[in-house]
């Protein structure tokens, strides 16, 4: 008798198969329907390329790195230099944060939709970034604002 292969209600075979021949289903929990809502990923057809996936987390890393180096280490540097007093660092810290937020939020769509078996490492890590980065625009408006 065949062993049934595994595969999610979208029919994506799991690592576990072991005959191609024969497919059972087995539903997603409601966590992985909820994120997959959440980030709009479709839930249809064959999943994304994990290259793809690899990709938009190497091109997010890269902003975050790149976002990192002009807060922590540019800005200081150069604000007495080049007067940056005001509003200027505040205003250049929410756009660098606001192309690092949506840098993420891409990655984290690209994983899920590849069904890459780290998503939700890579949803924990970026979702701490996300507060991080939403918790820095609050200060920076408000700097802004007063």
């Amino acid at each position: 008798m065949a062993t049934p292969r595994r595969t999610s209600l979208r029919q994506r075979p799991s690592l576990v198969s072991v005959e191609p021949s024969v497919t059972v289903a087995v539903p997603e929990s409601g966590a992985e329907v909820f994120m997959r809502r959440l980030l709009r990923v479709p839930t249809g057809g064959p999943p994304a390329s994990i290259t793809g996936a690899q990709n938009a987390f190497s091109t997010s890393i890269a902003i975050s790195a790149v976002r990192c180096l002009l807060t922590y280490v540019m800005l200081p540097l150069l604000a007495p230099v080049l007067d940056l007093t005001g509003g200027v660092g505040p205003a250049l810290g929410l756009i660098v944060g606001a192309v690092s937020m949506v840098a993420i939020v891409f990655s984290m769509r690209r994983f899920w939709a590849a069904d890459h078996a780290w998503r939700w490492r890579y949803t924990v890590i970026g979702g701490g970034i996300l507060v991080l980065l939403g918790v820095g625009a609050v200060f920076d408006i408000s700097t802004l604002i007063t």
